[in-house]
């Protein structure tokens, strides 16, 4: 009786694993995931923790679209490429797999003057290095989208500084000169900006205002955010001593910078524009 119970068991788990081999052969085959990517490009104002790129990979990007933010700090259209991050940048558009590419590129800050070793001329080197990205991104096989740069938020008598205007002005000449989709996110925030003014502004810093900055606010004027003391080095200890410190975020309060709040206002903003601007972005966008 055993040997019989034995065998039936054999044959049945003979008759399961030819299932198991021939199942494969008999369902439909698999429909290919049709992955795009989104590159970034750009200074603190696009970088994560203090510009809006990390929200908007995090937040208002689908699954079928891989998000890359390569956005520096203090980087300008020179600076970025001399350091070697556009090189970064173009080997992530050549990476195989993916049925589309885009590249988002916003600079203007650190390109203004007064910014040593990373300035350029407005009328002619600032627009040039605009042109070699998008060529270059092209060459790649990429489609380039260029912004032009995020508003910083100091008022005067109630009215916005908006000290960026000729740079954005540039910045459309190029695309509507190369053909290239734009999102116009100086005028756009510069806007929202206004409409809020200084003191609701102030909420899209990295942290609170300190009295004097807020109470300045209430008047339609900001002022310079007195310097703060930083805080002393923790002493090292045997525990912890052979341990790399983590990334320091260098929090602070500026006209420039977002906190979470800023990031998620701003990248809300992109997200909307891009979707106009660039109609087969769609389906890779959350509003």
């Amino acid at each position: 009786m055993r040997g019989l119970m034995l065998a039936g068991l054999g044959l049945a788990l003979s008759a399961t694993a030819a299932q198991a081999q021939t199942a494969p052969q008999d369902r439909p085959p698999a429909v290919p995931i049709k992955a795009s990517k989104i590159i970034l490009v750009g200074d603190s104002t696009t970088q994560v923790l203090s510009g809006w790129g990390g929200s908007f990979c995090a937040y208002h990007v689908t699954s079928f679209a891989a998000c890359v933010n390569l956005a520096r700090g203090g980087r300008s259209t020179y600076s970025y490429r001399a350091e070697g991050s556009w090189d970064l940048a173009l080997a992530e558009m050549k990476t195989p797999g993916f049925v589309k590419t885009y590249v988002l590129i916003q600079f203007g800050h650190n390109d203004q003057p007064g910014k040593p070793g990373r300035s350029t001329d407005l009328a002619t080197e600032f627009p040039a290095n605009l042109r070699l990205y998008v060529k270059e991104a092209r060459a790649a096989g990429a489609e380039p989208i260029l912004l032009t740069p995020l508003t910083r938020r100091q008022f005067k008598a109630g009215k916005l500084d908006r000290d960026l205007d000729a740079w954005a002005e540039s910045i459309r000449k190029v695309a509507a000169e190369m053909n290239v989709p734009l999102v116009d996110l100086n005028k756009r925030s510069a806007d929202a900006v206004e409409a809020l003014g200084p003191s609701m502004a102030n909420r899209f810093a990295q942290v609170p205002p300190v009295r004097e900055v807020s109470a300045a606010a209430l008047t339609g004027t900001t002022i310079a955010n007195p310097a703060a003391t930083p805080a002393a080095p923790a002493a090292a200890t045997q525990s912890n001593a052979a341990v790399e410190p983590l990334g320091d975020a260098k929090l602070a309060f500026d006209y420039t910078h977002l906190g979470p709040v800023g990031a998620d206002f701003f990248s809300k903003m992109v997200a909307d524009e891009l979707a106009v601007a660039v109609s087969t972005m769609r389906p890779l966008l959350v509003p």
